[in-house]
């Protein structure tokens, strides 16, 4: 018995020594884990409570945050769910990273192994597609998503056809065997809707019958496996889809981030320059992968063998022996961990020296991307972009030295794409692209902020005269003073200018009337400028557009030229020829040719196919009917070699959309195939062709060299020459070919040129020239016949407006009359004002042959003078500021239009806020219908006519201020999230942003003028204080003795009622209205204060400018401008009215048989009929008469803003 109790206990000493050496093995065993366990048991308490609030934001995320970029997303996350969640007394955790929260760090790892680009915005996008219960909309214009999901799913989709698009016919039936196998199934070509026949897959509309699932597409029932899922893609940047589409999916932006994109072009230049580099960088990572989720799978392991134990723990013997294997696996796995940083943190050492050429690469993209914005056909993918990034690569200069190498590249790309996007750029928009990326370069780099771009877009358009610090000179515009004091405020480096203005008057007044102030040095400003050699040229550029808007385009060019990351070479002219686009042609990319007026590249297309020897290009003019044609044709070239050219291909965008699959569907595409198309702007142009073919744009070359030459290879040659034996015919013909060029470029000086831009063509010469031919067999030329019929019939033919009809009568009485014949004539101007480029005399050349004609128009000028069209040398500065107003208007619009205020303070919405509430308070107050019809009735009442202008123009002004101040409040309201943020809303906040006056503050949605058309918002309601101020002055205190016709709507309706007045007063006399006509005489008075009673009859109004001359106010004659004086203010004009008999004879009495000038007057800068006012009858001597004023394209205008 002892003996057994002996052994008894010596069993259970055994067993509790082995228990003892177990429990110290098990505590061992879980040491390493003790104080990542004692703190997550401590924290899980906490976590537990915050746990609902932070589901809570998680799914708010998931739902709805798809469609928003990185900014946003995280402005809503923060503070908008976080915060609300804690307003409600949820407990939430603040700055919650959902990336943590809803993905672990292998499951992020294999997304990236699979093609899921590395940025945050990327992995979110991982996230909401595989967390989301609605089949994935994604937004995926570079095709970053595509390529990751055809990695991600290519276990399981379907072998015959991975991917399908939206508009193929077999979709239904490629549908049922993805469901019925379950299969992922991608759809692409999604532009703004999807078939209603998807919706019961959408809305998941299954229906169990027994052991299987059906779904009813359309009328047919489907076999359903719960395994299958389907993602739907458009490559539209910004697409509109509809409510009911993105509830019934969830929409993902997977447009690729600047940042994002850096990343992805570093990994491409290692690969390329350190293959060996970036495929350790691959193993280490895959390396890393593998053990991150062995560790995790090792924790969850042992954690579930720990819970799951219903016994002892030291009973458990396999426990102990797992833990124990664990605890070595998971040492010999954090081991390698700590190995695979240092080498990660190794290569990516090395990988840093080449971060600067993917940094470029980004900037290029981008800039390339906001272009897209300007012209829909601006259209880049980023596979050609990459093509041409690793082009750059293998055409750079090779170097020893990384940090050369490196040069090198940047150097290459930059200028290669430069050049590919160049050439498939309008003209106009070419500068605008290389300043894009010059200012997209500057502000990656840090050099620059966005506040500093806006800056040189807004200049001081958000301020009012009225309200800031009073004009020191009179010489300094208005507006210039006003991008004085915005510079002041906007950039420290200025702070001081405008006092150093005022104090250095004479130097800065000298600098600002140069005619070439880009060449001078900057006053008080220069030596500190050219210290600053990053951002100098850029500070320049400011002082420019501030103070010399008109010479800004060419101060632009000296800034990239000088700007270090840039250079000369991109800003100096460069031509693509035929042969040069065909050598960097291959048959399965397409070449579209972007037209434009009196453009045609066929014969250039037909003449590189004479000229290597090739069959003649099938050429297909798109329309109804042909696109069967053109198919044949592709397929038919395609299998031979041959050339095919598809003109107009705007009028065929079906055959267009469909263009993409069936060249990628061509059976056999032999290596000399081509293909041409030609086509205009269109903003439904397929997107998919845009991005796979190259641009090229082809102009006509501008200026009267050029189309004086054009007109001698084109239209005249040896045998016109030789129709008519006679001397006359080919001065005449030569003159008419002149006339041709003349009346085309005029078109660049805007309305000063043509009130309407219409498109001359060579079919308005040849008719001309016919005529002429023909008149000239038939005996003597009669003048007036041909003048008329040039001037009248074959150009007047397009010509809709009077003015515009009246100028080229002038021309054709002035160069086509007998003087033109004289050995004397020259189309210079007798006295010029400025002298012509090279004192070059504008003859007509006597010549049987064509030579000397050529060589004549070879030798003339490059810069054409103002003076040869008639027009005075300001007219210059006319087409310069249009040029620039148009670069800064096309820049404006691929701005971002969110981010912070100026100086990364207050945010773009703060900004507006603030401003609306300003402007509220200034606003005047509205007008009470009741009282002003009172004040109305004691000023005479409705019966006399301008008080019933008076009563209409107080309606449209109120109507006005109500719109206005409603919607200031709106959108007060909706920034504050208090109502709905409505297109239009979104439209004015983003215009105020801009300092520009919201469109529906300017037009109704007919598109008709509600207001008044003024470029800047401080413009705009400066204007609405004077109206509000005109109006209510004569409603209390009676008519003004002078009215301000600019502030009126309908000042047409403002001078009727004044005939209809001065026409009653003369009722004894028996004038009708009919028989009436205006008199008009400029007053000696300068000021309205100047004017101490009213007329006794007629008015006298003020605030007309003169446009392309000036006033003589001694002699009360028209007088040539003076140098950069746009804008002559004209004195205190009488109008009253005659009768047409004493109007006719007086016109004698007072002109003279020369007559008057008849100055027609505007209500703004564009002269239309539609703001077309009436004729003022301005006084002019014989030498400078009538006609010499009409060349000049003198009017008066009711403003002097653009």
């Amino acid at each position: 018995q002892k003996s057994a109790e002996k052994k008894l206990i010596e069993d259970n000493a055994a067993a509790l020594q082995k228990k003892m050496n177990q429990a110290s093995e098990l505590i061992g065993g879980l040491s390493g884990e003790q104080k990542r366990w004692t703190d997550d048991a401590n924290e899980f308490a906490e976590i537990k409570l915050r746990l609902v609030g932070d589901c809570a934001v998680a799914c708010a995320f998931v739902s709805y945050c798809g469609s928003f970029n990185q900014d946003f997303r995280n402005h809503l996350i923060q503070d908008k769910y976080s915060h609300d969640c804690e307003t409600r007394e949820v407990p939430v955790t603040m700055n919650l990273n959902v990336i943590e929260f809803l993905a672990d760090v292998g499951t992020i790892g294999d997304w990236n192994q699979e093609g899921l680009p590395t940025d945050p915005l990327s992995i979110q996008n991982g996230i909401l597609v595989t967390r989301s219960s609605r089949f994935p909309l994604l937004i995926d214009p570079q095709g970053q998503a595509v390529g990751w999901i055809t990695s991600r799913e290519r276990e399981r989709l379907p072998v015959s056809a991975p991917t399908v698009q939206l508009n193929d016919p077999k979709i239904k039936d490629k549908l049922e065997f993805a469901l019925m196998e379950g299969k992922a199934f991608v759809v692409l070509g999604v532009e703004q809707e999807i078939d209603p026949m998807f919706d019961p897959v959408l809305e998941k509309s299954w229906v169990a019958k027994g052991r299987r699932f059906v779904v009813t597409v359309g009328d047919k029932a489907m076999d359903f496996d719960p395994s299958f899922f389907a993602y739907f893609i458009t490559r539209l940047p910004n697409p509109s889809f509809s409510p009911e589409l993105q509830a019934k999916t969830t929409v993902v932006d997977f447009t690729v981030t600047q940042r994002g994109l850096e990343e992805q072009l570093l990994g491409k230049v290692i690969g390329k320059e350190q293959r060996a580099l970036e495929d350790q960088l691959s193993l280490v990572l895959q390396e890393v992968n593998a053990n991150t989720k062995a560790l995790l799978a090792l924790d969850a392991s042992l954690l579930e063998r720990l819970t799951s134990n219903t016994g002892n723990l030291l009973d458990d013997e396999d426990l102990i022996d797992v833990l124990a294997s664990t605890k070595a696996k998971a040492q010999e796995v954090s081991q390698k961990l700590i190995a695979a940083d240092e080498t990660k943190a190794s290569i990516n050492e090395k990988r840093e020296q080449f971060r600067p050429v993917a940094t470029r690469g980004s900037c290029l993209y981008f800039s390339i991307v906001e272009m897209s914005q300007v012209n829909p056909m601006y259209q880049t993918s980023l596979f050609q972009f990459l093509d041409l990034f690793m082009s750059s690569m293998e055409k750079s200069e090779k170097a020893t030295l990384a940090s050369k190498r490196v040069e090198n590249i940047i150097d290459q790309m930059t200028y290669m794409t430069y050049r590919y996007i160049n050439r498939g750029l309008y003209e106009k928009d070419k500068l605008t692209f290389v300043l894009i990326c010059t200012l997209k370069i500057l502000v990656t780099a840090g050099l620059l902020k966005q506040s500093d771009v806006m800056l040189l877009l807004r200049g001081g358009a958000a301020l009012d005269i009225n309200s800031v610090k009073r004009k020191p000179f009179a010489w300094l515009t208005n507006d210039a003073w006003l991008n004085v004091l915005e510079l002041s405020q906007s950039l420290r480096f200025f702070i001081n200018l405008p006092s150093e203005i005022s104090t250095n008057e004479a130097i800065w007044h000298r600098w600002f009337e140069d005619n070439e102030p880009e060449q001078m040095a900057i006053p008080d400003y220069e030596t500190k400028i050219a210290e600053n050699s990053e951002i100098g040229p850029f500070l320049r550029l400011l002082v420019l557009r501030s103070l010399r808007m008109d010479r800004c385009i060419l101060q632009t060019k000296e800034f990239i030229r000088a700007t270090p990351q840039m250079g000369p070479r991109y800003v100096d002219p460069v031509t693509d020829t035929m042969e040069s686009i065909y050598a960097e042609m291959v048959a399965t990319v397409p070449v579209i040719f972007l037209l434009s007026a009196g453009a045609d590249p066929t014969d250039g297309i037909e003449l590189l196919a004479r000229k290597r020897k090739l069959p003649s290009p099938a050429v297909i003019s798109l329309g109804e009917g042909q696109e069967p044609v053109a198919i044949k044709a592709i397929n038919a070239a395609a299998a031979e070699g041959s050339w095919v050219l598809l003109q107009n291909c705007e009028l065929a965008l079906e055959l267009m959309a469909d263009m993409e699959q069936l060249l990628t569907k061509l059976p056999i595409i032999d290596p000399a195939f081509r293909l041409f198309i030609t086509c205009l702007p269109h903003k439904e142009f397929p997107l998919g062709l845009l991005q796979m073919s190259t641009k090229v744009t082809n102009e006509p070359p501008a200026g009267l060299k050029a189309g004086l030459l054009r007109s001698f290879t084109v239209i005249v040659d040896q045998d016109r020459l030789e129709r008519v034996e006679t001397e006359q015919w080919r001065q005449l013909l030569y003159a008419l070919c002149f006339l041709h060029s003349i009346v085309q470029e005029r078109r660049k000086f805007g309305p000063l040129g043509w009130c309407v831009p219409y498109e001359y063509n060579t079919g308005d010469i040849t008719a001309c020239i016919l005529f002429l031919e023909r008149h000239l067999y038939n005996g003597p030329i009669s003048w007036s016949t041909f003048q008329y019929m040039v001037a009248e019939v074959q150009y007047g033919g397009k010509i809709t407006d009077s003015v515009d009809r009246r100028l080229f009568n002038t021309y054709a009485q002035v160069w086509l009359s007998t003087a033109t014949c004289t050995d004397t004539w020259t189309f210079n101007p007798k006295e010029p004002i400025q002298h012509i480029p090279g004192d070059f005399q504008y003859i007509v050349p006597k010549a049987p042959e064509m030579q000397p004609y050529r060589s004549h128009v070879e030798c003339f000028p490059e810069i054409d003078s103002p003076e040869i069209f008639g027009l005075h040398p300001n007219a210059d500065l006319t087409f310069r500021i249009k040029e620039v107003n148009a670069l800064i208007s096309t820049l404006a619009e691929t701005q971002p239009k969110g981010g912070g205020g100026q100086g990364g303070g207050e945010s773009r919405e703060e900004i507006v806020l603030s401003k609306a509430q300003e402007l509220l308070e200034r606003l005047p107050r509205n007008y009470i219908e009741e009282e002003y019809k009172t004040k109305i009735q004691k000023l005479g009442g409705l019966s006399v006519p301008l008080n019933i202008f008076l009563f209409q123009e107080i309606q449209r002004l109120q109507a006005v201020i109500a719109k206005v101040r409603f919607q200031l409040e709106q959108l007060q309201l909706a920034i504050r999230g208090e109502v709905v943020m409505t297109s239009e809303l979104q439209e004015a906040l983003d215009k105020i942003a801009d300092a520009s006056a919201p469109h529906a503050w300017i037009y109704t949605l007919t598109g008709d003028e509600f207001s008044w058309i003024l470029p800047a918002l401080g413009l705009w309601f400066s204007s609405l204080l004077a109206r509000d101020e005109q109006l209510r002055t004569w409603l209390c205190n009676g008519r003004p003795h002078c009215y301000w016709l600019t502030g009126f709507f309908n000042p047409t309706g403002f001078l009727t009622a004044m005939k209809q007045e001065v026409t009653r007063k003369h009722k004894q006399d028996k004038w009708a209205l009919d028989d009436v006509v205006y008199r008009t005489e400029v007053q000696p008075f300068e000021r309205v204060d100047h004017v101490k009673q009213s007329p006794t009859e007629g008015v006298y109004l003020h605030g007309l400018f003169l446009d392309g001359a000036a006033y003589d106010k001694k002699e009360s004659i028209l007088v040539e401008s003076e140098p950069k004086k746009l804008f002559v203010p004209l004195p205190i004009l009488h109008v009253s009215v005659l009768t047409k008999e004493e109007s006719h004879k007086r016109r004698k009495e007072l002109y003279g048989s020369h007559g008057p000038y008849e100055c027609p007057v505007y209500k703004y800068r564009p002269r239309t009929d539609r703001f077309f006012i009436f004729f003022v009858t301005l006084k002019c001597t014989p030498e400078k008469n009538a006609k010499h004023w009409t060349l000049r394209g003198v009017a008066l205008l009711t403003t002097d803003s653009a």
